[in-house]
Parts: structure tokens; sequence; C-alpha cells
């Protein structure tokens, strides 16, 4: 990677810069000697969405920040903290801002506005399901279980992978022509759960199956396993309303910013399996 000439890399604030993204996003980051500091409630200094006052000390002497929001951009907190932390960005000199946004919900897109009109340049990273939700998050233990039940039929879903959603943030933190950018991204395949749970369990050689239940059955579930009520609310909506077919389609986001074509559902299995994470 070479900077424009005259220039120098933007410091950046990675929000949520120990989950899924941020984290491959920091990695990057540091690997092209860019300054970064991880902007969560673990960090130095600290930040919590929820607690406005550690903003500021966050941002400063950054120029740059990657604005992930948790825990979702569907609950009703999202829009006014995003208002209110762009705000706060701009007021502390931020020079650019990449937001990762969410595929096919209209609380997503309206965050985004709040950040198209924040008053600095931007670029928003618009994603579909990832790939790491099978092996980073709440599918793991059903998929060593070895029965993956959920309420969802046969629909079509591009997801796209994690190495692919970072590499397009920091090209849009670290190139020129990227501002004003709003790059939808997708997998290069349309997959049904069951062909993923499918695919999953031919490389692993075990026997997995996946079940559809219906929203309470599900519901139930995960009651028994003591998730959170917010957390199941969450959980149902993207389920049940997220993926009822409107995001079906494929995108070449990563096409445009990178040059290259996404990384397939079946390569990220190849590389998971190699982890054990899916051992029974």
């Amino acid at each position: 990677m070479n900077f424009p000439k005259n220039t120098q890399p933007l410091a950046t604030l990675v929000l949520g810069g120990n989950g899924k993204t941020g984290r491959k996003v920091a990695e990057r980051l540091s690997k092209l000697n860019v300054p970064v500091r991880i902007g969560s409630r673990s960090g130095n200094p600290r930040f919590d969405w929820m607690e406005e006052s550690t903003w500021r000390p966050a941002l400063k002497g950054m120029d740059a920040v990657y604005v992930t929001f948790q825990p979702d951009l569907t609950i009703p907190e999202a829009q006014p903290l995003i208002e209110a932390f762009a705000r706060t960005a701009v007021q502390s000199g931020i020079k650019k801002l990449v937001f990762l946004s969410g595929r096919g919900e209209k609380e997503a897109q309206m965050c985004e506005s709040l950040i198209i009109n924040c008053g600095a340049p931007w670029t928003i990273v618009r994603c579909s399901w990832f790939n790491q939700n099978l092996s980073e998050s709440f599918l793991v233990e059903p998929i060593q279980s070895g029965v993956v039940a959920l309420p969802v039929g046969n629909v079509g879903e591009p997801f796209v992978d994690t190495d692919d959603v970072a590499d397009v943030v920091v090209a849009a933190l670290t190139e020129q022509g990227h501002d004003g950018q709003v790059y939808e991204l997708t997998g290069p395949r349309l997959l049904t759960y069951a062909q993923v749970v499918g695919e999953i369990a031919q490389a692993t050689g075990r026997d997995i199956r996946f079940i559809q239940v219906t929203p309470e059955e599900y519901a139930e579930e995960l009651k028994a396993a003591q998730v959170p009520p917010e957390f199941i609310d969450l959980i149902l909506h993207l389920f049940t309303e997220v993926m009822d077919g409107r995001n079906a389609s494929l995108t070449d986001g990563v096409q445009r910013a990178l040059g290259r074509q996404p990384k397939d559902f079946s390569t990220f299995v190849t590389e998971t399996v190699g982890t054990g994470v899916w051992k029974g």
C-alpha cells in the first residue's frame, strides 16, 4: 500500500475494534503502519456508545473513524446516538467516517443518512450476513451439536466474508476515490441455510442437519438458553424480516471497491474447518 504523495495515513479510531470486522480492520491498518486506536469499553481511553462522556477522549488525536454500532442498528437508540456521535466527531476534527451498515434494513439506511449529512467525507459499507456468523457467533453451538434449527425457509442469502468487509473498509480509509461511495457487499453466491449447513457437514464429515422451526419455537429455545429478551427480539427480527427474500440478489460492491471477486463461501468453510471450531 502506497499512500498518496505528500499525505500521511489517517490515525483511525476503530469502534468495535475487538469485533468480527473491527478486529480485522485494526490488524490490517496496523500492518500498513496506520496509527490505530481501539474503541471499546475495555479500550484506553474507553469508548461506550451509551456513555457520551467517553466519546471525545476516544476521538482526541484521531483523523478518521470506522463506525460500527452495537448491538444493532435496528434498536430505537441507534439513530439518536449515531447522529450525536457524528456531530461530536466532526466537532473533534475527524476528516473521514467509514460506516458499517446492514443490507435490507430500513433503520440501517436511516442511520446511513445521518452519516452522509454530518459534514465530513464518508463511505458506507453495507453488508449482507457474515460468513463468520457461523464460526464466531451464536450459530457455532448448534453446528457443534449437529442440529441447526432456525425460523427461516428456502430463502437465498449472499453471505459475505468479513475478510472482504475489512479489505473494503481499509481501502476506504487509506486510498483515494472512495469518498461518497456506498459499497453494498455480498458474496458471489446465493445460499439457503440448508445449503450452508450442508456444505459445512460435507467439509467436516459430520452429520449436521438443518431444521426449519417457527419463530415461536425458536423464541422458546432462546429463552431456554437464557438469552436476554431484547436479544431474542433482535434475532427474531433478523430471521423473520430481514431474511424474507429482500436480499436474495448479488451486488458488485467488492468488485467496485477492490477490483477483485469476493470470497466464496466454500473457501470460508475450508479455512474454518482447519480451526476445529465446528467439531462435535
